[in-house]
């Protein structure tokens, strides 16, 4: 009978009338039916997958009637109140509430945010939907206060199992190859309006003062030996991967085999924006931002190389170290020069990641500029956090998607001198892997507090 009510099909097809009778004596049906495991699954599944949103309404009711004791219908609820039907949504959240449902907050917080800074009398308000005020009122009964100061303490309290899991898994970062970079303003940008014969000008990069706090960045890109070492007790396990990572993913880099390419003291290359994402994990750290990263390689002052203002070939391997030549006159010199690149040459395309230690930033990070670009976090168009939401398509569906391509920093041994200033952004597909792009971390760094107690 609930079957027959409840069919998809036949729903459809009924005219007002006779769909909201028809509702209504399924309504009935679903209340009346065993308190058994066939009808929580039966429910459960309705709940989540049926095509007419009142059937949806209505399991959701019945589990939370019936079935709150079992994890099941709590979690099915729960997911329910992030529906794409208004009424699906509301009807969760308040089944959520007054049962108050230890699972709930946190779906609800990602609706309305956090009760302690919404229920402040000095916050700004603005009118809400009926959405936004369900919430509020089923986290305020499921709290029992609307008292900020409390709610805070409860929050913290509630929310106690997710820190101590996180820390549970938080690895400790080895400093020991890393340098700190100190808090405060730098000097970020460009005045540049244009420079020489490759052209960029400053709304690329516009000249801003950026305030960051204190951190530590890896002193030279990531390397072949270290990332093996991430690969051994990574392979096999999503333990690291981004939550958007391909499923299956190798994180094998794609020149592995490659001579030119794979010695130990080498940066590892032919890695991706997840491969990079995912060590960083390992690390106990994370990919830089592209602020993070331009003063590290800058320093405070804003210099236009990471060693000072001027120019030096001796300094960083471009494209005139690399393939040898003296001087690039145009982009088409350099094309054509690229053009003749082959899988042997050049035969010495990168140098060592510890190499050339005169080209050091100010606070002695090497190779912030050429040998191989460098992988940030930052979305090359938005200039905000990566949060790439492409899992199960191929990236020829999304290369074109404004939130697929991340910053690219400080150029390569293909790149002229232009493109390894501190301030010039490059971009590349978060899931290509280039012989051309590395990476390196950056860790949070303790508070002066911190510091003093330890």
């Amino acid at each position: 009978m609930v079957d027959d009510l409840a069919d998809e099909d036949t729903l459809r097809g009924l005219d007002d009338d006779a769909y909201h009778e028809q509702v209504r004596k399924l309504g009935d049906e679903l209340a009346a039916l065993p308190a058994t495991q066939d009808t929580l699954i039966r429910l459960c599944r309705w709940a989540a997958e049926h095509a007419d949103w009142n059937v949806r309404r209505l399991c959701v009711e019945t589990l939370g009637a019936r079935f709150t004791h079992a994890a099941e219908a709590r979690r099915a609820i729960c997911e329910a109140t992030h529906d794409d039907v208004d009424w699906v949504a509301f009807t969760a959240i308040k089944v959520a509430g007054e049962h108050r449902l230890p699972e709930a907050p946190e779906h609800l917080i990602r609706i309305s945010g956090w009760p302690s800074n919404f229920s402040r009398p000095d916050r700004a308000r603005k009118p809400v939907g009926c959405g936004a005020a369900f919430t509020k009122a089923a986290l305020w009964r499921f709290f029992g206060t609307t008292d900020p100061e409390e709610l805070r303490v409860l929050e913290d309290r509630h929310f106690q199992y997710l820190r101590d899991q996180i820390e549970a898994t938080r690895r400790t970062p080895d400093l020991s190859d890393a340098v700190l970079v100190p808090g405060g303003p730098f000097m970020a940008g460009s005045r540049a309006t244009e420079i020489g014969p490759f052209r960029m000008d400053d709304t690329d990069n516009p000249p801003r003062v950026v305030e960051l706090p204190a951190f530590w960045i890896d002193r030279t890109a990531v390397t072949n030996e270290r990332y093996a070492r991430f690969l051994a007790e990574a392979a096999g396990s999503t333990r690291f991967a981004h939550p958007d990572e391909p499923e299956g993913k190798d994180h094998t880099p794609a020149h592995w085999r490659d001579r030119r390419f794979n010695g130990p003291s080498l940066p590892v290359v032919g890695i991706d924006w997840y491969d990079a994402w995912a060590f960083a994990k390992w690390a106990g750290g994370r990919l830089p931002s592209e602020d993070e990263w331009e003063k590290a390689a800058r320093g405070s002052e804003g210099c236009r190389y990471p060693w000072g203002n001027d120019w030096d070939p001796a300094r960083a391997q471009c494209v005139l170290s690399a393939y040898e030549v003296e001087e690039l006159r145009d982009l088409a010199d350099l094309e054509r020069l690229l053009v003749r690149t082959s899988l042997t040459w050049p035969p010495r395309p990168v140098l060592p990641a510890d190499a050339l230690p005169d080209g050091a930033s100010p606070y002695g990070a090497l190779q912030m500029a050429g040998n191989v670009w460098e992988i940030t976090r930052t979305n090359f168009f938005s200039r905000q956090d990566m949060q790439p939401l492409f899992k199960g398509r191929r990236s020829k569906e999304f290369m074109n998607r404004p939130e697929a391509f991340h910053v690219l920093r400080g150029g390569t041994w293909t790149s002229p001198p232009v493109c390894l200033t501190t301030y010039y952004r490059g971009k590349d597909l978060l899931t290509d892997r280039h012989n051309e792009v590395g990476f390196r971390c950056v860790y949070d760094a303790a508070s002066p507090a911190e510091e003093s107690r330890a």
